[in-house]
Formats: structure tokens, C-alpha cells, sequence
């Protein structure tokens, strides 16, 4: 799986602790920044992961930054994208399975390296559930999509 990941500067430091974690596994990464402690502005590097996953050049997308609700707002307003906030494994696994959630953002003053780590390997190893339930729910998230997002 090819995954995007980005951050502002208040997220720099886990998504590099991330970013070995991640370089350990099968996944390819396509890291797009930041690339210091520097200040930034979280929409930016939250639309380059977005854009990135929308237009199937990634998989999924990480996104990190200092709460990761400026990074989940963002997100969401590309089409195609199903981002969560997750600061738990379950919401992570579940978020995959039953919602086809494609951006994970994280807080990184919220949470530490240690539990990042873990949602992060619920997020990048499980599926999309497929069920009849699942795929009706998501058909009619896309659908609202469709009318509000043109």
C-alpha cells in the first residue's frame, strides 16, 4: 500500500518517529512535508495528502498536526476523502472497516509516539469490510458527497 504523509511543524517530530516506523513494513511512503520545526500552516500539507489520496497517487494518507482537528476539517473538504480523527486504536480499525476511512489525522500534542504507533499499524492493517451494511452506509456517504461537494 502507498501511503502520504504530512505534517505542520507541531506535528514534525512523531510523523519522523512514523516514518521509520512505517519504512520497516511492506508500504511504500511518500513523504510531503513538512520537513522542520519552522512554522507552517496545517492546511497546506493537509491538502497535499488529501490531493494525493483523491487522485489515487496514495492509498491512504496520515496527516499530523498539533490536535488534528484543523487536519480532519481540511481534509474532509476534498472529494473522496473519508478522514477521522483517531487518538484510539478502535476508532482507527472500525474508522477502516465500516466507514472505508482513507486519511488518519492525529494530534501529536494529544498523543504520544508510543500509542501512535499503535493506531497507526489499526489504521494500516486492516481492510474495508465490504459487508452489505458497510457498503450501503458508505454509498449513501458518497452520495451526499456528490450533492454537496461539486
Amino acid at each position: 500500500m502507498k501511503i502520504a504523509i504530512a505534517c505542520d511543524h507541531a506535528g514534525f517530530e512523531l510523523k519522523n518517529y512514523l516514518l521509520n516506523l512505517i519504512r520497516k513494513t511492506e508500504h511504500e511512503i511518500i513523504d510531503m512535508g513538512t520537513n522542520s520545526t519552522d512554522a507552517v500552516d496545517y492546511p497546506d500539507y493537509a491538502q497535499k495528502v488529501a490531493v494525493a489520496v483523491s487522485q489515487k497517487q496514495a492509498d491512504r494518507g496520515i496527516i499530523i498536526c498539533g490536535s488534528g482537528i484543523g487536519a480532519v476539517i481540511t481534509a474532509n473538504k476534498f472529494k473522496g476523502i473519508r478522514a477521522g480523527i483517531c487518538h484510539d486504536t478502535y476508532s482507527a480499525a472500525q474508522g477502516v472497516e465500516h466507514d472505508d476511512m482513507n486519511v488518519l489525522c492525529l494530534g501529536a500534542r494529544v498523543i504520544g509516539q508510543t500509542l501512535a504507533e499503535t493506531i497507526v499499524k489499526s489504521f494500516l492493517n486492516v481492510k474495508f469490510s465490504n459487508q452489505e451494511r458497510h457498503l450501503r452506509r458508505l454509498n449513501k456517504m458518497k452520495a451526499i458527497e456528490d450533492e454537496n461537494l461539486k
